[in-house]
């Protein structure tokens, strides 16, 4: 990782210029500076968690977008010609290029995107308009999950894909059951919303949950981390006739026991990305004032110190929910 020098760009007709203002590293971008993103451009400039102000706009944008607007991006491409831009469902388009893995991303000054990508942000403070993408994937998951307040949730992982999950479904009245290795994050998720928490490395998951859904299991398991035993807990313990939502990327082949499919009748969904109701759903849930956002942010730091702040994620990765590069 370095620092390097790029021509401030020009809007051209269509376009938004942004000055950027921060940007969070997220975990495709800690994979990609260890060398296992196989998505990422090598070498790739990272960033798609952005806070931005409006520098100038191009020919034929909108009215309603102006210089000096606070505002964020949606980071993905869709093609729309797919069976999932077909279906609207943009955010799994087949062809997708998200900012910072398959195209250079925001993590500089200035960058210019189209107009149709810029969403305001305005009533935020800055900083945490760069947590907004990666809550707007929980939200995203608790929507596929069709969650109702009829529910009890299980979202495991309390990073900030699943601390977005915890606070979606809460808002849609579910009873959420927080699951991760770290009592400062299951602690958060109570505040959050999180009715119960269960630490997987010390509790007797099947036991603790068996008590809290008085023999049943969840409703709806929430997978937020993207690995085996993780994603054998949300099969073995999700209720029969409930619904699986996957988020996380496992590293690799996971063996699942395939029976529970069809004995319990299993709803099995992937979750990618967010669409632009899902951030809207999030800056709305912000502009309350009732999400503890600096608890958040485990650090900001200036682009020459990021390489530094990259390697201490790489040593400590539980102990980071997002880290910040101020412009």
């Amino acid at each position: 990782m370095e620092v390097i020098e790029l021509e401030k760009p020009q809007p051209q007709a269509g376009e938004v210029l942004l000055r950027i203002k921060f940007v969070g590293f997220c975990g495709s971008d800690l994979n990609t500076w260890r060398g296992r993103n196989a998505l990422a451009l090598k070498p790739v400039i990272p960033g798609h968690e952005i806070s931005a102000t409006i520098e100038r706009v191009g020919e034929g944008v909108p009215s309603n977008l102006q210089p000096g607007q606070i505002v964020t991006v949606d980071p993905y491409t869709a093609c729309g010609n797919c069976s999932s831009c077909r279906r609207r469902r943009f955010n799994a388009c087949q062809h997708n290029e998200t900012l910072g893995v398959q195209r250079h991303g925001a993590m500089r000054e200035y960058i210019c995107l189209p107009w149709q990508k810029v969403i305001p942000a305005e009533g935020l403070e800055l900083q945490d308009i760069a947590l907004i993408e990666p809550m707007s994937v929980g939200f995203h998951a608790v929507d596929r999950g069709q969650v109702t307040d009829a529910d009890t949730v299980l979202v495991i992982g309390c990073g900030m894909i699943g601390v977005g999950a915890i606070v979606r479904a809460s808002l849609r009245g579910a009873t959420v059951i927080a699951m991760d290795l770290d009592d400062e994050k299951l602690a958060l998720a109570r505040e959050l919303g999180a009715a119960a928490t269960v630490n997987s490395g010390t509790d007797d998951v099947h036991a603790r949950l068996q008590e809290l859904t008085n023999g049943a299991g969840p409703d709806v398991v929430i997978e937020a981390v993207g690995a085996a035993p993780t994603y054998n807990i949300a099969v073995n313990e999700v209720a029969f006739t409930g619904r699986v939502v996957c988020i996380g990327y496992a590293p690799g082949d996971v063996s699942l026991p395939t029976r529970f499919f069809v004995q319990k009748e299993l709803d099995i969904r992937g979750s990618r990305n967010a669409l632009p109701d899902d951030f809207r759903a999030v800056i709305r849930y912000l502009r309350r004032g009732t999400c503890p956002t600096a608890r958040l942010i485990s650090g900001i730091v200036s682009p020459e110190e990021a390489p530094q702040a990259m390697q201490q994620w790489h040593d400590a990765p539980g102990r980071v929910f997002r880290i910040l590069v101020k412009f």
